[in-house]
């Protein structure tokens, strides 16, 4: 990106200029983490001492950070910080907190808290695995609807004309083999989905990576954001992904009753899932 393809034409004033320079450093740091100087430089087709004098008033700021034994930079969590003060649930990242934590620590696995923006995810909180080898992610990477367990779950739930609306948008690329590319195929997962009050992602995103989904509802029993635990495929169990699944439940209920939810949607199935294991285990 040419920091030039910005000023729409014609020369800005000098601090317009400066608030576009400053823009473009933000996103590039966003888009690639512990960046150089010369490499930003080049990227944006900028004079090294503009990048440098811009970055240290960044630093400076507390929105940037600067490795300690290098000349690389990246953003920090005030950064993020400001950009959780834009959702349209602001609390949400806080009242997940201790729940996530302790269903990561239950699972030994990775926990996810993901919103809608535009027609992808964007991961507001994550929990790492307690093991050594587990799933990369981080906080503010995006991820795609149609291939991840909580982007599966918002959109089954989503109302249908919404759901088309966002769904318009979105590209259904082939990540892996068993990606589902096909409209058709899709809204049968959706319906299936919905009825078993779960979502799942059979190393259809991340390669050799399983993953179990819920939506978290507002006071409107409307879906605002999915919670997800990531398993390395060699650690995935089928005969307890059933007990993950009710911890998802259970978390995503509480956490939707404190955001006012008084009707929570999976409890039907919940309560069908319980049956069943009544049933099976007399």
């Amino acid at each position: 990106m040419d920091i030039d393809d910005l000023n729409e034409g014609g020369r800005q004033p000098e601090s317009v200029a400066a608030v576009l320079k400053v823009f473009a450093i933000l996103q590039a740091l966003s888009e690639q983490r512990d960046t150089g100087i010369s490499d930003l430089s080049v990227r944006l087709a900028m004079p090294k001492a503009t990048v440098y004098r811009f970055l240290q008033t960044m630093k400076t700021l507390g929105y940037v950070r600067q490795e300690s034994d290098s000349e690389r930079y990246g953003l920090t969590m005030k950064a993020f910080e400001l950009g959780t003060k834009a959702l349209q649930y602001p609390e949400l990242v806080d009242l997940a907190k201790h729940p996530m934590q302790m269903l990561a620590d239950q699972t030994g696995e990775t926990v996810h808290l993901g919103m809608l923006i535009d027609s992808e995810i964007i991961y507001v909180h994550k929990v790492d695995s307690r093991h050594m080898l587990g799933m990369y992610s981080r906080v503010g990477r995006r991820a795609p609807l149609h291939c991840t367990a909580i982007g599966k779950v918002l959109m089954a739930w989503e109302h249908p004309e919404r759901r088309a609306l966002v769904l318009k948008g979105a590209e259904f690329k082939r990540f892996r083999a068993k990606t589902i590319v096909e409209p058709e195929a899709f809204a049968a997962e959706l319906e299936r989905i919905k009825a078993q009050g779960f979502g799942e992602d059979r190393e259809e995103f991340d390669e050799h990576i399983r993953c179990l989904g819920v939506p978290i509802f507002d006071r409107l029993a409307q879906p605002i954001a999915g919670l997800s635990v990531s398993f390395p495929n060699f650690r995935y169990d089928e005969a307890k992904a059933p007990e993950v699944v009710r911890m998802l439940q259970t978390v995503s209920r509480e956490i939707s009753a404190r955001l006012g939810c008084s009707r929570f949607p999976l409890e039907a199935a919940m309560n069908a899932a319980a049956a069943a294991a009544l049933v099976e285990g007399s």
